[in-house]
């Protein structure tokens, strides 16, 4: 009898502990974790980044957002810092990843102060190496190679990845904004397709709005360069991923998070 109840006993234990754990599982207060450049987070007032924004937009009782962007970094300086290894470190299932970087990759990749930034252009497999001043050697990838890597991370956690093409710089042609659709914009859009997640045309859906506005109003969105917002430009921005999360809602559940 003994026996029995010691049996049981251990029974209701494991039960107990079953119940507690699915509770604290279906409680989990899942986060967003935003990487980028100095477009996605700048500290360097009045210059501000739409994912310093974006947290208006969600409720906060729901969901976390850690906006790891950093200025001035590309894709690749991203992961060389180990600032991908920081998101990953608490990075957990039922998060979400929202990347947006092109901004830096542009220059051609070499050991100087203009190219320790740059990528390869393009998404496929090609790679360059190079060889610093203190002998290490570091292998260069394309653009394609930096995001699909984030994504293939992201989802060995169970997380969500996104990818937001670049938003547009203030630079207008025959009155209407340039966009990024042939490089950077593109190759975002191309990754997002072959990995199977989450695109947002955050450069297209900004761009949209600049058209309309022109560039005598979209000037005023942006301080010191062509390339940073402002808040004003920032919440335009921030609107704008939202919209994007909106337009796929029937696929990703992020939207449940977003105020009304």
């Amino acid at each position: 009898m003994k026996w029995i109840k010691a049996n049981a006993d251990v029974v209701r234990l494991l039960l107990l502990f079953f119940v507690m754990t699915s509770f604290i599982v279906s409680n989990h207060k899942p986060t967003i974790y935003i990487i980028g450049d100095s477009t996605v987070r700048n500290t360097n007032r009045p210059q501000c980044g739409w994912g310093e924004m974006i947290g208006e937009f969600f409720d906060s009782t729901q969901i976390n957002i850690s906006n790891q962007a950093m200025a001035g970094r590309s894709t690749r300086t991203f992961i060389k810092e180990k600032r991908w290894d920081k998101v990953m470190s608490t990075l957990t299932e039922g998060d979400y990843v929202i990347m947006q970087f092109g901004h830096n990759e542009g220059s051609k990749p070499d050991t100087s102060r203009g190219g320790y930034r740059g990528v390869l252009r393009g998404t496929g497999d090609e790679t360059v190496s190079l060889t610093w001043m203190d002998s290490s050697v570091e292998v260069v990838h394309t653009y394609g190679w930096y995001l699909k890597k984030f994504i293939r991370d992201a989802k060995s956690k169970g997380a969500r990845p996104i990818i937001c093409s670049m938003i547009p710089r203030n630079q207008f042609a025959d009155g209407k904004v340039k966009r990024a659709n042939n490089d950077f914009g593109k190759w975002a859009k191309e990754i997002a397709e072959s990995e199977g997640v989450f695109f947002i045309d955050l450069n297209a859906i900004t761009a949209d709005k600049y058209d309309l506005l022109g560039p005598d109003q979209v000037k005023n969105l942006f301080h010191g360069d062509h390339t940073h917002t402002n808040v004003d430009g920032a919440k335009i921005n921030a609107a704008s991923v939202v919209q994007g999360i909106r337009n796929l809602s029937n696929e990703l559940p992020l939207v449940n998070y977003l105020k009304n």
